[in-house]
């Protein structure tokens, strides 16, 4: 037998045990969703059949502001701003597609996944309650949806909010940063986003059991927080497992643009915040978002990492507060100083 055969049947049987020793199966839908959806769950069904799951909470004569999670999480991780933020604005959130309640796509849906699909599901949400100029924010995955939406609808979005957003491109990640000594340039990542970079692991992924990668990357991404607790590793953990959900993650794609962009078109105040000790995108790139927006305002925790919003929601949504009053409410009684903008 030819040692490329050999070859064939070791990686075979290496699969087979691996499935043998790790395969999971998926968690029924509708368990899930009776767990993680709340009095304000909604769904809206977007033209190609997907069914997005959404919140639109909050003041509802306050101004809107659109809230985008990251990858693999969803729209909980806002809930601490929500609670935050509430009496004063309207808080929409949603799941993107591939991701929490919204999970999969139907069977031949074009493009479901990825910036274009994102995009839509943004603008199809935020159609469907009305919302014609709104505050846009989003963490990590979610910060570069926001910026590519407001590239492609400028005129609905009055403000940005990036929380250590997605960059344009990967060489936005490749230079330490000289201006805050205090980084986590060399940190080590999440070790399942190095994984799913690998094709043998994604030919296995859509079946193995992803609890101890989980738990690694939630520490690592939340800089060790106390807020990774069991609650929280179920629902990262609980949510993925849905129905389709990791196959959707593993089909999801457009992760880079090909063509270059240009930032400096957007000229609505952006407000910039980012965790130093974020371990998946390094804090160099806040300041590369800084250098290419041209109405920021740019804040760096020096003791938080890559999930911010969480891991010190009441600190970091008077930031947001503080900003939003001074661009659009600069006569307000209740108006609270905004962290002092990095120069």
């Amino acid at each position: 037998m030819k040692k490329r055969s050999w070859a064939g049947l070791l990686f075979v049987g290496l699969v087979t045990l691996t499935g043998m020793l790790f395969f999971e199966g998926d968690l029924p839908a509708a368990a899930v969703d009776a767990k993680y959806s709340s009095d304000s769950s909604q769904f809206l069904t977007l033209a190609n059949g997907t069914r997005v799951h959404y919140r639109d909470e909050g003041n509802p004569n306050g101004m809107p502001v659109v809230l985008i999670h990251g990858a693999m999480a969803s729209l909980h991780t806002w809930e601490g701003w929500v609670a935050a933020l509430g009496e004063h604005y309207r808080l929409v959130t949603l799941d993107l597609p591939a991701h929490g309640l919204t999970g999969a796509a139907p069977v031949g849906a074009e493009k479901p996944y990825g910036s274009e699909g994102f995009t839509k599901a943004i603008h199809a949400v935020t159609e469907a309650l009305g919302l014609t100029s709104f505050v846009l924010g989003g963490n990590s995955m979610g910060g570069g949806a926001t910026w590519r939406y407001t590239l492609a609808y400028p005129e609905r979005v009055s403000a940005m909010i990036l929380v250590n957003a997605v960059p344009p491109n990967r060489d936005w990640g490749q230079t330490p940063s000289t201006d805050d000594p205090k980084t986590s340039e060399q940190k080590a990542p999440p070790v399942g986003f190095s994984l799913l970079r690998q094709s043998w692991f994604r030919t296995i992924a859509r079946y193995f059991d992803p609890g101890l990668l989980i738990e690694q990357g939630l520490r690592s991404a939340y800089n060790d927080s106390p807020v990774v607790n069991e609650a929280l590793v179920d629902r990262y953990y609980e949510l993925m497992m849905r129905e389709g959900t990791r196959g959707a993650i593993l089909a999801r794609t457009g992760g880079w643009n090909s063509a270059p962009v240009d930032l400096s078109r957007l000229t609505q105040p952006t407000l910039i915040m980012w965790g130093a000790m974020d371990s998946v995108i390094p804090v160099s790139v806040a300041y590369q978002f800084k250098a290419h927006m041209p109405n920021n305002c740019t804040i760096v925790y020096p003791d938080l990492g890559h999930i911010p919003m969480e891991e010190s929601p009441a600190r970091t949504a008077a930031d947001v507060s503080g900003f939003l009053t001074h661009h659009f409410e600069p006569q307000s009684q209740s108006r609270r100083p905004i962290q002092t903008c990095l120069e």
